[in-house]
C-alpha cells in the first residue's frame, strides 16, 4: 500500500511539473555575425583618404544573445519578457553604450483578444512595422540610409517606454509607444512618442508611422531615445537638437521568387538656442529594392537610396547597394555585400559649425570618407542559435 501511495505521489508530481513546463517557457537565443571589410576612401585623423581592410561585425544582423519567455496565466492572458544584450564579436565588449541589455529589456502582458502592453527599453513602432518591409530586413546595414538619419538600421532604442501592440484585424495592426522623460516639474522634457500602422494581405505588406523625441536640460536625448550621430553627415544636427521627428512609410510585394519594395522617410532636427545651427535641418530619403531567390539556398538583392537635406545646409547622397546570402544550413549562412555612394553639396562641421563639403558615408557604418565618394565590400559569416 505504501509503495502504491508513493508511486501515485511521484506520478502526480511529474504531472504537475509537466503542466507547469507547458504553461511557461524561457528561450536562450543569439546571433554571431563577423566579416572582413574593404573600404575605399576612409578618412584618417589627419584628413587623408585611404583604402582600408579590417574586421567588421554585425553586417547582416547585430551580434546579440538574449533570453525571452512567457508564462500562461489562463484565459488567453500571458506574461511576456525579453532581455537582449548586444556585443562586439571582434573583442567581446558590450555594445549600446556598454549596457548589460542594451538591445532590449522589457516585461509585460499579452492578451489574445486585447493585444500586448510592455514596459522597458524597447524598439519604437516604426522599427517594428516599417523596417521588416525594407531591404535592411534581408541584407542589413549596407542598404541603410546614409548616416542612418531615419533609423533605417534600428540603431536606437527607447528607454522608459510603455508600448501597446494591437491584435490583427482584417490584416491591419496598430502600435503605439510613449516614453517618460523623467524630469521633475517638466512633464514633456525628454519624452518620446510614436505611432504606426501596418497592413498585410498575402504577398503585400504596407506600413507607416511617426516617431518624435524631445531633449531636456539634464540628459538630452539619452533620457528616452538614443540618437544616430554620424560625424560625416548628421552629428552636428543631432548634438544641437531640441527635438527629432521621423516620419516613415514602406511597402513590399512578394510574387514567386521575387520581392520588390520601397520606402520614404522625412526627418527633421529642430535646434536648441545654443546650437551650432539656427534653422531646422530636414532630410528626405527614398529607397527601392528588388530581391530574387535564385534557389532555396541563395538570395540575391539590389537597391538604390537617394537622400536630400535642406534647411541650414543642403546636400544630396546617392547610394547603390548589392547583396547575396547563401545558406549553408538553417542556422549558418555566408554573405557578400557591397555599396557605392556619391555626395554633393554641403553639411555642417560638428566642431566649428562651418558649412563644409558633404562627405559620403555608406549606410549606418559611420565611416567618414573625407571626400564625396565611398565604396564598401564585406564578406562574412553569420550563425544563429
Amino acid at each position: 500500500m505504501k509503495r502504491v501511495a508513493l508511486s501515485s505521489l511521484a506520478l502526480a508530481l511529474l504531472g504537475a511539473a509537466s503542466a507547469a513546463q507547458a504553461q511557461s517557457s524561457v528561450t536562450l537565443y543569439g546571433i554571431i555575425d563577423a566579416g572582413i571589410a574593404y573600404t575605399h576612401n576612409n578618412a584618417t585623423s589627419t584628413g587623408n583618404q585611404v583604402s582600408k581592410i579590417g574586421f567588421n561585425d554585425g553586417t547582416m544582423s547585430g551580434d546579440r544573445w538574449g533570453l525571452k519567455g512567457t508564462e500562461d496565466l489562463g484565459g488567453g492572458l500571458k506574461t511576456v519578457f525579453q532581455l537582449e544584450n548586444g556585443f562586439d564579436v571582434a573583442n567581446g565588449t558590450a555594445s549600446q553604450g556598454s549596457r548589460d541589455f542594451g538591445r532590449q529589456a522589457f516585461v509585460g502582458l499579452s492578451s489574445d483578444t486585447n493585444g500586448t502592453v510592455t514596459l522597458g527599453r524597447q524598439y519604437d513602432p516604426l522599427v517594428d512595422m516599417v523596417q521588416p518591409l525594407t531591404e535592411d530586413n534581408y541584407f542589413g546595414s549596407i542598404f541603410g540610409t546614409p548616416g542612418d538619419v531615419d533609423n533605417y538600421d534600428n540603431n536606437f532604442r527607447v528607454n522608459n517606454a510603455v508600448k501597446y501592440v494591437s491584435p490583427v484585424f482584417g490584416g491591419f495592426q496598430v502600435e503605439g509607444l510613449y516614453a517618460f522623460g523623467g524630469v521633475a516639474g517638466q512633464t514633456s522634457a525628454g519624452q518620446s512618442y510614436s505611432l504606426a500602422v501596418s497592413y498585410t494581405n498575402g504577398g503585400l505588406g504596407l506600413a507607416g508611422g511617426y516617431f518624435y523625441t524631445k531633449t531636456n536640460s539634464v540628459t538630452a536625448f539619452g533620457s528616452t531615445a538614443d540618437t544616430n550621430e554620424d560625424a560625416a553627415i548628421n552629428q552636428a544636427y543631432s548634438e544641437g537638437a531640441r527635438s527629432l521627428g521621423i516620419g516613415r512609410v514602406g511597402g513590399q510585394y512578394a510574387f514567386g521568387a521575387f520581392t520588390v519594395g520601397g520606402s520614404y522617410s522625412n526627418v527633421q532636427y529642430r535646434p536648441l538656442a545654443d546650437a551650432l545651427y539656427g534653422s531646422n535641418e530636414t532630410y528626405n530619403a527614398g529607397s527601392a529594392f528588388a530581391n530574387f531567390q535564385l534557389n532555396p539556398a541563395l538570395l540575391l538583392g539590389a537597391g538604390v537610396t537617394y537622400m536630400k537635406s535642406s534647411g541650414n545646409t543642403k546636400a544630396n547622397y546617392t547610394q547603390f547597394s548589392l547583396g547575396s546570402d547563401y545558406n549553408l544550413s538553417k542556422r549558418t549562412d555566408l554573405y557578400a555585400v557591397a555599396a557605392w555612394e556619391k555626395a554633393n553639396g554641403q553639411s555642417l562641421d560638428p566642431t566649428t559649425g562651418d558649412a563644409v563639403s558633404a562627405d559620403a558615408s555608406i549606410g549606418s557604418y559611420g565611416s567618414p570618407s573625407g571626400t564625396d565618394t565611398q565604396g564598401l565590400l564585406i564578406l562574412g559569416i553569420r550563425h544563429k542559435f
